[in-house]
C-alpha cells in the first residue's frame, strides 16, 4: 500500500514538472499577424523573442500604470524581420511631473 502512495505522489510530481515548465508564446514562431492578433486580444502578454528573452507587450495605454508611457514596439517574427506588434509601457525618467 506504501508503495504504491509513494508512486502516485512521484508520478503526480513529474507531471506536474512537465506542465510547468511550459514556455512563454515566441514571436519568432509566429506570422506576423498572430502575434499581433494575440497582444490585441489579450490586451497586456508576456511573449517570447528570442532564447530567455522576453518582455510585456500591451494593445492599450488601459494596461499601463498611470507614471508610464506606450512606446511601440517591433518585433521578429517567422515571416517578417520588423513586425509592429503593440507597445510597451515604460517609465519616463527624468521627464517633468511631481517630485
Amino acid at each position: 500500500m506504501m508503495r504504491w502512495l509513494i508512486l502516485s505522489v512521484m508520478a503526480s510530481g513529474c507531471l506536474a514538472g512537465g506542465a510547468s515548465a511550459q514556455g512563454r508564446p515566441d514571436t519568432l514562431q509566429m506570422s506576423c499577424g498572430m502575434a499581433a492578433s494575440l497582444v490585441s486580444r489579450a490586451g497586456a502578454i508576456v511573449l517570447g523573442t528570442g532564447p530567455n528573452i522576453y518582455d510585456r507587450y500591451v494593445a492599450s495605454r488601459a494596461f499601463c500604470q498611470r507614471d508610464e508611457e506606450m512606446r511601440p514596439r517591433w518585433l521578429a517574427t517567422r515571416d517578417a524581420p520588423q513586425c509592429f506588434i503593440g507597445w510597451v509601457c515604460e517609465r519616463n525618467y527624468g521627464g517633468p511631473g511631481p517630485r
